[in-house]
């Protein structure tokens, strides 16, 4: 989906397509039945994931009021009735187990995300984060490692968008975009 489908707010953030495609194929949703997006910001990923996949069940978790009025807004505009909501900020009680869990936005709580994500998860279940920040992509490698975890891919987006310049046109860049996934190993303790 193109970037301009969904609403857009000030300081709310929003998974931009080209990270969005590749963060969706990486959690391998074709046979899932529960995906949890958490950071949820405009809603992009969740979203998408529902349009493309109509029987997944997707929690959305997201804190800030002003996103969560734009992921109502889009959810509606969208019509993704398999899209729930959560306000509030992760970790947090949720019973549900999943079969991929997203990480967009960590709150500066990243460690405490994974492990709270690992243990949502099916064994054999798909986690995918995305960071802008090497501090982060730093942090979430060496808990990884110390996890239940397998097959551990990461790749570094950078990705450029033609854009008019007076009367001709030139690659405007964005800035890189870190991905890690993963799959949960084990049987659930």
């Amino acid at each position: 989906m193109k970037d301009d489908v969904f609403l857009r707010g000030q300081r709310v953030p929003m998974t931009k397509e080209t990270v969005r495609l590749l963060a969706l194929e990486r959690l391998e949703l074709a046979n899932a039945r529960h995906l949890i997006d958490i950071g949820a910001g405009t809603g992009s990923v969740a979203l998408e994931a529902a349009l493309r996949f109509p029987a997944l069940q997707v929690t959305a978790i997201e804190r800030n009021p002003a996103a969560l009025a734009l992921i109502a807004e889009n959810r509606q505009r969208l019509g993704c009735e398999n899209v729930t909501v959560v306000a509030g900020t992760a970790p947090m009680t949720l019973e549900a187990k999943a079969d991929a869990v997203f990480i967009g936005g960590s709150g500066g709580q990243l460690t405490e995300l994974i492990d709270w994500a690992l243990a949502r998860l099916h064994p054999g279940g798909r986690l995918v984060l995305t960071f802008i920040l090497l501090n982060n992509l730093s942090e979430a490698l060496a808990c990884l490692q110390t996890r239940g975890v397998s097959a551990i891919t990461g790749e570094q987006i950078q990705y450029s968008a033609l854009t008019s310049l007076g009367s001709g046109h030139y690659f405007k860049p964005n800035n890189p975009t870190y991905l890690i996934s993963c799959y949960k190993e084990g049987n659930d303790v």
